[in-house]
């Protein structure tokens, strides 16, 4: 059996659906569902149980759970914004490391996820102590985590991975609400007003050109089960595509993709503002000193450990991402 916690969520979901693609169906989704509307996540997915993440806990606690092939650990408060401190540490760290001892007892592979969010402000995005320095709490629940791995990594009883995923995007994301992507924003955005919003410009940056790591959500299930796959190796790794590219670049895709759709022309970056396609807003106070301009993942650990496929860009990513969902509207 193997486990996903957070599998009706966004990223869990997917990696749900990619273990499906490649035969595997014994498989023990634990979620919440306090949002019952993920369920949705699930119905097209082949799973052999769910259990709520209380019971999970639990159970894993008094060692009643056996048979298990590995755990992705996937669920956790992603808001970047929560500021309860205890919610945070105990959802996103205390769990994990629950699970983590859990399975070096039971010598059970663990794959967890970490976030860039562990660099802060940057500017590089290195797996090393040296560029770490959150801007958040959960930033820090994440790094904290990361930290006891690496004290344990000459001692394991299994494998065990930490993927710092940078930022995400793609389907079964849109019971995210605020926390959802930019393309889905920009996407709903569209479609209801006719035009979408970008941060105006700050910290040196011009309108819309902050810069973000964008991964499409297939490539990092791809990271995912190629660990998955190759089990000896352990550690902490960027899962991102070593590649930045401004908002103004999603915001463009999403409009010129929809636009298709409604048989008009793409337009240039400079068109799409003259006609007021793309708009900017001031950037807002309570993120500023809180907030990453610029990412962009190092990926020389990753390459070393084996993984050799190629990352999609905004526009082959978000467009397909596009595609899908006006599949849902037709």
């Amino acid at each position: 059996m193997i486990i996903v916690t957070g599998g009706a969520g966004f990223i869990g979901s997917n990696l749900v659906a990619g273990l499906n693609r490649r035969g595997y169906t014994d498989i023990l989704v634990v979620d919440d569902l306090l949002d019952g509307d993920k369920f949705v996540n699930m119905v097209d997915l082949s799973i052999a149980d769910y259990m709520d993440k209380a019971d999970f806990r639990r159970r894993i606690a008094q060692n009643e759970l056996s048979g298990i092939e590995a755990i992705f650990h996937q669920g956790a408060c992603s808001d970047t914004t929560e500021r309860n401190g205890q919610f945070v540490m105990d959802n996103n760290y205390r769990v994990t490391l629950e699970l983590f001892e859990y399975c070096q007892r039971q010598k059970v592979p663990f794959l967890y996820a970490s976030s860039a969010a562990v660099y802060g402000a940057g500017p590089q995005y290195i797996e090393d102590p040296a560029y770490e320095s959150p801007l958040n709490v959960y930033g820090y629940s994440k790094l904290l985590f990361d930290q006891v791995l690496r004290r344990r990594l000459s001692r394991l009883t299994a494998p065990v991975v930490g993927l710092r995923y940078f930022n995400v995007y793609g389907p079964r994301e849109q019971h995210k609400g605020r926390m959802a992507s930019v393309a889905l924003h920009n996407m709903k955005q569209y479609r209801a007003e006719g035009f979408v919003r970008l941060f105006a410009g700050w910290e040196g940056y011009d309108d819309g050109a902050q810069q973000r790591d964008f991964i499409y959500v297939d490539d990092v299930v791809n990271v995912n089960l190629h660990f998955f796959e190759h089990a000896a190796q352990s550690g902490v790794y960027n899962c991102g595509t070593g590649r930045a590219q401004p908002f103004n670049d999603v915001a463009m895709t999403v409009v010129n993709t929809m636009r298709k759709h409604e048989g008009l022309e793409a337009l240039a970056l400079e068109q799409l503002v003259a006609q007021g396609l793309i708009r900017y807003i001031d950037f807002p106070n309570d993120l500023k000193g809180r907030y990453q301009s610029h990412t962009q993942a190092d990926l020389q650990q990753l390459r070393s450990a084996g993984y050799k496929n190629e990352f999609s860009d905004v526009a082959e990513g978000v467009s397909q991402y596009v595609e899908i969902e006006l599949a849902k509207i037709r």
